[in-house]
């Protein structure tokens, strides 16, 4: 079964300096319909102007994954880690007993864009921690970026879960088994792509169960990411 969560239909906050779109209830927009799916519970996509960005805060309990998609954000936490994350990069913060942390937009000039997303960690009160890695972009095919061994270089994620990310040019199709127990999220971050047949458009999700595989065909350039949740 897939269900398509349309980007239309996300919630949406918006102010001068952000202009965030919530696939899940997040902060003042709550859907009791979509509070998550799996491990999964955030996915934000957000857009900073330049200079601007998310002053220090704190978070518990959580892991947080960062994808940029244009632009760079600074980052600064209570851990002493001081770092920019820029497109072909992953972030991992395990907030774990408590961490504090600030998101700006690096540039004085550019805009950010980047997809924020949060996982339920496998149990709580772990030691807060930070990863950082590169991905060289394979066009045409899915890349490991996140995993809970960190195997084949990918970030270690504190939760039964793969993270793969795509860049997909016109034509392009990947295919995707799916374990009987295993489920899964699509998030189209660029671009359109039709799953199992069915068309996603840019910002639209998409919650998989019951589908041994799944084949995605690009409909020009995209960039996705796909989650295989236990």
């Amino acid at each position: 079964m897939i269900t398509i969560r349309p980007a239309a239909e996300r919630g949406r906050t918006e102010i001068d300096w952000l202009d965030s779109r919530h696939s899940f209830s997040f902060g003042e927009y709550f859907d009791p319909r979509n509070m998550g799916f799996r491990a999964l519970r955030v996915i934000n996509e957000d857009r900073v102007v330049p200079g601007a960005g998310f002053p220090t805060h704190g978070h518990r309990d959580m892991e947080i994954v960062t994808y940029v998609l244009d632009g760079a954000i600074a980052h600064k936490d209570s851990l002493g880690t001081g770092s920019v994350i820029r497109p072909g990069e992953v972030q991992r913060m395990t907030a774990g007993t408590g961490i504090r942390h600030s998101e700006f937009n690096h540039s004085p000039s550019e805009k950010l864009h980047f997809l924020q997303i949060w996982i339920l960690p496998e149990k709580n009160g772990l030691p807060p921690g930070y990863e950082q890695k590169s991905f060289a972009k394979q066009p045409g095919a899915l890349r490991l970026v996140g995993s809970r061994d960190g195997r084949d270089g990918s970030i270690t994620v504190h939760q039964d879960v793969d993270i793969h990310a795509g860049v997909l040019r016109d034509g392009d199709t990947v295919e995707f088994k799916l374990a009987p127990d295993r489920h899964a999220w699509l998030q189209v971050a660029r671009g359109a792509v039709t799953l199992n047949g069915q068309t996603l458009q840019q910002g639209d999700g998409a919650a998989v169960s019951g589908e041994p595989a799944l084949k995605i065909a690009a409909r020009g350039e995209a960039e996705i990411v796909l989650f295989d949740l236990a």
